[in-house]
Order: C-alpha cells, then sequence, then structure tokens
C-alpha cells in the first residue's frame, strides 16, 4: 500500500466554512475522507475539481440515505487502513 501524505478527515457539511478550508488545503499525495454530514457531499457538486482521491464512511452514508461510489465507500476497518497509510491526519 502506498504511503498518504496527509488523509483530511472531515465531517462537517459542504456549506460550513470547515469543509471548504479542508478542500483548499488538499495537496498531491493527499486523500479525502468523508464522515458524518461531510457525506452530503456525494450529493451534489461539492467535490468537482477535488484531484485527491475521495472516501466516505459506508455507516454515515446509509444513515442520509446516500450510496457511495464502489471504489470510495469504507468501513471503519477501511478508516484505520487509511489512517495507518498517512504520514498525518488532519481532522477538521
Amino acid at each position: 500500500m502506498a504511503t498518504l501524505n496527509t488523509l483530511h478527515i472531515v465531517n462537517r457539511t459542504p456549506d460550513q466554512a470547515r469543509f471548504q478550508h479542508c478542500l483548499a488545503a488538499l495537496a498531491d499525495g493527499d486523500a479525502l475522507l468523508l464522515t458524518e454530514n461531510a457525506v452530503l457531499a456525494l450529493a451534489g457538486n461539492h467535490l468537482a475539481g477535488v484531484t485527491v482521491p475521495v472516501y466516505a464512511l459506508v455507516a454515515d452514508a446509509a444513515a442520509r440515505s446516500l450510496e457511495p461510489g464502489a471504489e470510495q465507500g469504507i468501513d471503519y476497518a477501511g478508516m484505520v487502513s487509511l489512517s495507518a497509510r498517512a504520514k498525518r491526519v488532519i481532522s477538521w
């Protein structure tokens, strides 16, 4: 498994400033993990222009009647795996 520079974990809705600050901080070699209300970004055009891998917790998406793409959806074990691959983890 390749190492990630930074795993950005965001739990805010896409309309909140912290979500936007997170997107602005993404860089090559990073990944974005949507949790809690941040999974609502899957329902709109909020991730346009994001060039890093984007993941979403399946449980949080299901709780909001959303279904992430097959490559995007991860469970809690996947979240731990992503965190272990990252040199740095930032929770927004």
